[in-house]
């Protein structure tokens, strides 16, 4: 799993006119190829009346899935600028499709790339590139007389204190970057002076959204 990546969390729309022409962007987010594809289908029929609906996605960790269509449009004009732009961003699990309503000027090989170029652009910026993180969640259960150095040193390390709750002990559960779960584990070994007083549990992806850390899958 990597250990972040970019992506967008939801279906946004962006436009453009260039010389009367409408460019439309839709992008969506996509786990795999049979989304994406109907994800355009979905958008052809949509615009069933367009001039040209051009669309690019790329699925996987490494990109591994990468396809554009111009759609009509003079070859390397629409389908691959769009690409480029989501290559260019590294958005991952992403699809584009650019619609547009010729509107009687044509814009030559140049115009044509910047347009639908600009248009992904913009139909990026409303959905919002979100960077993905993959954190270790830690339960880590502390006594009383232990539990303010323990909070002291999560923050202190830069991790984040997903919630505490209090019985007859303090539960602290932590969200620790992978990269850093060996000194994490390291400084409680320490605190609790070689006793096993922490359980790491599952891997899972977090995102901060308006101040807050969410945790994919998870409300």
């Amino acid at each position: 799993m990597l250990k972040k990546y970019k992506t967008i969390l939801e279906e946004a729309e962006g436009e453009i006119v260039e010389k009367k022409s409408r460019f439309i962007a839709t992008v969506r987010p996509v786990k795999t190829e049979d989304e994406a594809r109907a994800f355009i289908e979905e958008m052809k029929k949509k615009y069933w009346n367009a001039t040209h609906n051009v669309f690019a996605y790329q699925i996987g960790e490494r990109n591994e899935l990468q396809r554009f269509s111009d759609d009509g449009e003079p070859q390397g004009t629409a389908g691959m600028p769009v690409l480029n732009v989501l290559k260019g961003e590294d958005v991952k699990d992403t699809a584009v499709v650019v619609t547009r309503y010729f509107g009687g000027t044509l814009l030559g090989t140049g115009g044509l790339v910047r347009a639908y170029g600009k248009a992904a652009k913009e139909g990026l910026l409303s959905a919002g590139i979100v960077e993905m993180v993959l954190y270790r969640k830690y339960v880590v259960t502390a006594e009383y007389t232990d539990s303010g150095k323990v909070q002291y040193e999560i923050l202190q390390g830069g991790h984040e204190l997903y919630d505490t709750v209090y019985t007859h002990q303090v539960e602290f559960t932590v969200l620790v970057e992978v990269d850093q779960t060996e000194a994490f584990e390291k400084k409680m070994t320490e605190i609790f002076r070689g006793q096993q007083a922490f359980a790491a549990l599952e891997e899972l992806y977090g995102v901060w959204q308006e101040g807050v850390l969410r945790l994919a899958g998870q409300e």
